[in-house]
């Protein structure tokens, strides 16, 4: 089955005892059992729910690993997944990467004894040469955010193969339908399902699926342990959001492509950072391994004042954290995604003051082109 028909059809769209083609919401804390040494599959909310079960094969079946796992917010799915290492281990991390991972890298797990080495993922080569006799795991995001700067997914695999070491990968920006790192040979997969996947800005989700038994073992503990679960109600809707995936990116894209060819042209915009434009960095390698550019576009303006104007004075994309949304949401990663960052590696990186990140939502491309037109001008 194509995508589009796999996200209708998970085998977890039913609800076997009634038939209700939408799976009920079990607003139930704790589980009712027969024996006191033999439970049935639910005891308590935070090892199980019905309705989390239902989400967490759902996002399994559409990365294509063994199992799901929902958690309370992306960075709750990230966070618990760096919690695979312990104090001694090294991580190798794309040096461009969200300011969230990057402030809980720096800012708690540093504590922990856990060292991290940010390098250029774009170069293979460097990820080889930043790894330690300890490195016990690599980090990619693809398209990163918010340069959207290419990984090959592909050889970061091989190089974790190679030397035993755990691939991790945030695939948030292009969502399972237009990109499946477990394929390419990526051991672990995360999203903030508070973005594409939920799709309306009403939620907050992360998700993550293990391509192995062994690593979903070991996450699960986790996930049990510390708790960072997500609630029932969550679950439905992000289980509903997941039905108009595909058709929600079709539009996202679709837009994203129109507003990137047009600020392209435009004299103001210093550089367009989109990977559906036959220039960007890495194209080739992201059209390997990925089924279409996604619905971010990054911008630079000519000043760092144009870009500040330009925000505060757009009408239909709201000024806003977050992405992915029905909505169009524009950004200033300085203050906002990337705030955590140090300052010096904000610039290092590449994420200054005239810098923009626009969320294309489903809005008519026409109209948002005039009114950034409108807010430029």
């Amino acid at each position: 089955m194509k995508f589009g028909t796999r996200i209708l059809h998970t085998g977890n769209e039913i609800e076997q005892t009634t038939g209700a083609v939408s799976i009920p919401v079990y607003h139930a804390s704790t589980f009712k059992q027969n024996k006191v040494d033999e439970f049935g599959p639910y005891e308590y909310a935070r090892s199980g729910n019905p309705t989390r079960d239902a989400l967490e094969a759902i996002i399994a079946k559409l990365e294509g690993g063994v199992r799901g796992f929902a958690f309370s917010s992306g960075i709750a799915a990230i966070s618990s997944v760096l919690l695979l290492f312990s104090p001694g281990d090294h991580i190798v991390v794309c040096e461009d990467v969200y300011g969230g991972t990057y402030r809980v890298l720096t800012g708690l797990f540093n504590r922990l004894g856990i060292e991290v080495t940010f390098v250029d993922f774009t170069d293979p080569a460097k990820v080889k040469t930043a790894l330690r006799r300890n490195t016990k795991g690599v980090y990619a995001e693809t398209p990163s955010n918010p340069l959207l700067k290419i990984t090959d997914l592909r050889a970061v695999s091989a190089i974790a193969r190679e030397n035993g070491l755990l691939s991790m990968v945030d695939n948030t920006f292009l969502t399972p339908y237009l990109q499946r790192p477990i394929e390419l040979g990526i051991d672990i997969v995360i999203h903030s399902a508070t973005k594409y996947l939920g799709g309306h800005s009403d939620l907050l989700a992360g998700l993550v699926v293990a391509a192995d038994k062994q690593t979903a073992e070991r996450i699960n503990y986790i996930q049990y342990s510390f708790g960072a679960v997500l609630g029932p109600q969550d679950c439905w809707l992000l289980m509903r959001g997941i039905k108009t995936l595909k058709a929600r990116m079709d539009m996202h894209q679709s837009g994203a492509r129109k507003l990137a060819e047009w600020l392209a042209g435009c004299p103001e915009v210093k550089e367009v950072y989109f990977p559906g434009l036959p220039d960007h960095p890495g194209k080739e390698i992201h059209d390997s391994q990925a089924d279409g550019p996604g619905g971010i576009v990054s911008f630079r303006m000519q000043t760092e004042e144009m870009a500040k104007r330009l925000l505060e004075n757009v009408k239909l994309s709201a000024l806003a954290v977050s992405l992915g949304a029905v909505e169009s949401i524009i950004s200033y990663p300085v203050t906002m995604s990337h705030a955590g960052m140090h300052p010096d590696h904000r610039v290092r990186t590449g994420v200054t003051g005239d810098l923009i990140r626009l969320s294309v939502g489903l809005e008519d491309p026409g109209d948002l082109i005039e009114d950034l037109a409108a807010a430029i001008s």
